[in-house]
């Protein structure tokens, strides 16, 4: 039975047009006056096409001890069939079967999103094997640490670290943002983007389903098909709901001793919207953020994100961009060009954020330190051309500079504004300079605070591993509440804990190995894209674009599919009950009355494809 069953689920629309064209065939026989036997047997066949299917899904239900839809819809035909109603059997089967074709189109539909995604991952890749020969590779075969070369207009086919050449790269696929990113030899290009401009070769990292293009397809199908606490309410509702309408059919048949009536009472009481209406809202909604970057994990996240109130920041590639930045550089002694030379020469040596920040200025001599040594806590002494320099922290000069001196008055100073110092000397004290280090504050993060605060956070909240007044700096320009800092992992995710048992509903915002027990205690655990794998993996929202602002249009959509999925539970109760009331009141025949039911499942349809469209900005 189960062939035949899936044999008429994926000839669903044939059927539908089979019964269309035998229902218009009726009726031109009808319209003709003539042939009345001819008309009574026509829909008749339509209603035994069109009951099949309906059928064997019934008796698959209730060999599963459940009493669906269409068990109520089967015994209602087959009810008409008895009192020799044929044309409501055919027209009650046809309605029915176009609706379920309805509703497929439209889960078809509002999943174009991920069905557009999936398109945008290429399928092969051009390998460059030892001899320097190239072939075309399925991308599913390659491994790790493989060669590939990507030309202009191609997409990129793997994650991968660039090894030769440059290029521009259009990255609107995973970040959603369409500016044109320059990719030089040891930049990061991901599979699903276009490189627009030049010719690179890049190392394979990740290929298939293992790139951050397929987990972003993966994690965005896995959420369509979660379901929502009001979908496990729906669906518990619909199981209890289809025999109390079958009993009631079965009451109002034996009270009244009308037949047609019972079974017009179990057509009428389909609750087909209440059904497809809270998944097409799911469905329509998570798509929405796919294409914005903004990557609900699952269908219940959208339930706990609207009831937060208190949203809690980690600061470091969170708030901040993440990436020091060189704010002031004062030259106490010595030419300021020819300190630059030496230090990013030295700086160039270390994978330290304040070493990478210095290493961003341009020297105009190529110079090679010698003798390099790694000071624990303090910095790096080197030799450069027979001469010392040392470059580090205040305590790391100190036996070249005497205290007391400019530096420590302009030391002072740069630490009050709340930035990391790096000190240049040279041992003979001929050169001296220094910079002020800062993180950046990321550019849309105190608009979109703001906004978090209109949408219902009633409290914002900075917790911090830095020190108190590097995180009063940056709180500074930002609409926070509460501030915390000098915080480990560990305490960080007690404060949630502490929070959650005092009633608030919290998610917690970070991007680091660091924050993931924080991520793991919260309501909703968000994490920025550009953050590590195992704050994503903890995560419940994924902010591909690494921008505050995404939350907020995360919060924004969240509200928006979750009114939807209410406005459409309404329309499909009030339709039912609307119906019951005009069948006993003798307004509403079965067909007709299938006919406003079918109807109600087009307009919650059409309500559920206007998440489709919902710009997060509105």
């Amino acid at each position: 039975m189960v062939k035949i069953q899936l044999f008429f689920t994926r000839q669903r629309r044939v059927i539908v047009v089979l019964i269309t064209a035998l229902l218009v065939l009726a009726e031109v026989v009808r319209w003709s006056g003539q042939l009345a036997v001819a008309y009574q047997i026509t829909m008749a066949v339509a209603g035994v096409i069109g009951l099949l299917p309906i059928l064997l899904t019934a008796i698959s239900s209730l060999q599963v001890r459940l009493i669906s839809i269409d068990v109520l819809v089967s015994i209602a035909v087959i009810g008409a069939f008895i009192i020799g109603e044929y044309n409501e059997a055919a027209i009650v089967t046809w309605l029915f079967m176009f609706g379920e074709v309805l509703e497929d189109v439209t889960l078809q539909k509002t999943r174009s999103a991920v069905k557009q995604l999936a398109d945008l991952a290429p399928q092969t890749a051009t390998i460059i094997d030892k001899n320097g020969m190239t072939h075309q590779v399925d991308v599913d075969f390659l491994d790790p640490g493989t060669h590939v070369l990507v030309k202009t207009g191609a997409k990129v086919p793997v994650d991968g670290v660039v090894i030769t050449g440059t290029a521009l790269v259009n990255e609107a696929s995973i970040t959603g943002e369409s500016r044109l990113v320059d990719k030089q030899v040891g930049d990061e290009v991901f599979a699903g983007t276009i490189l627009e401009d030049g010719t690179v070769t890049v190392k394979t990292t990740a290929a298939g389903e293992d790139t951050t293009f397929g987990q972003i397809i993966e994690m965005v199908e896995t959420a369509q098909d979660s379901q929502t606490q009001t979908q496990h309410f729906i669906d518990k509702f619909a199981k209890h709901y289809t025999p109390v309408v079958l009993l009631v059919a079965i009451m109002v048949g034996i009270l009244t001793q009308d037949f047609r009536l019972a079974i017009t009472v179990m057509v009428l009481g389909c609750p087909g919207a209440l059904v497809i209406g809270v998944p097409a809202s799911t469905v329509a909604g998570i798509g929405n953020g796919a294409r914005r970057g903004i990557l609900f994990k699952g269908a219940d996240v959208m339930d706990r994100l609207r009831h937060v109130d208190t949203v809690a920041f980690d600061k470091t590639g969170t708030l901040t961009e993440g990436e020091p930045a060189v704010k002031t550089f004062l030259v106490l002694k010595g030419d300021r060009q020819a300190i630059i030379n030496k230090a990013v020469a030295i700086e160039r040596q270390s994978d330290h954020p304040l070493a990478k920040a210095i290493s961003a200025y341009h020297p105009q001599k190529d110079l090679h330190p010698t003798a390099i040594q790694t000071i624990k806590g303090q910095g790096v002494r080197a030799t450069i051309a027979g001469r010392e320099y040392l470059l580090g922290n205040q305590q790391l000069v100190s036996e070249v500079v005497a205290k007391g001196s400019h530096l420590d008055r302009e030391i002072g100073r740069l630490t009050k504004a709340g930035a990391s110092l790096v000190i240049f000397a040279s041992a003979d004290q001929a050169e001296l300079a220094i910079w002020g280090i800062k993180d950046q504050l990321r550019p849309r993060a105190a608009g979109a605070l703001q906004q978090l605060k209109q949408l219902g956070a009633q409290r914002l909240i900075m917790l911090t591993g830095d020190n108190d007044k590097t995180a009063r700096e940056i709180a500074a320009a930002l609409p926070i509440d509460e501030i915390h800092a000098g915080m480990l992992p560990a305490d960080k995710a007690t404060f949630i804990k502490g929070e959650r048992a005092r009633g608030h509903n919290v998610a917690f915002v970070g991007d680091g190995i660091n924050d993931s027990p924080a991520l793991a205690v919260a309501d909703v655990a968000v994490a920025m894209g550009s953050g590590t794998d195992v704050a994503m993996d903890a995560s419940d929202l994924v902010l591909v674009r690494s921008d505050p602002a995404s939350l907020v249009g995360g919060f924004r959509l969240a509200k928006q599919t979750v009114k939807n999925m209410n406005e459409n539970i309404t329309i499909a109760l009030l339709t039912v009950l609307l119906l019951f009331i005009g069948l006993f009141a003798g307004y509403v025949e079965m067909a007709s009355g299938m006919l406003i039911h079918e109807l109600s499942i087009i307009v919650v349809i059409i309500n559920s494809m206007r998440l489709i469209k919902y710009s997060s900005k509105n």
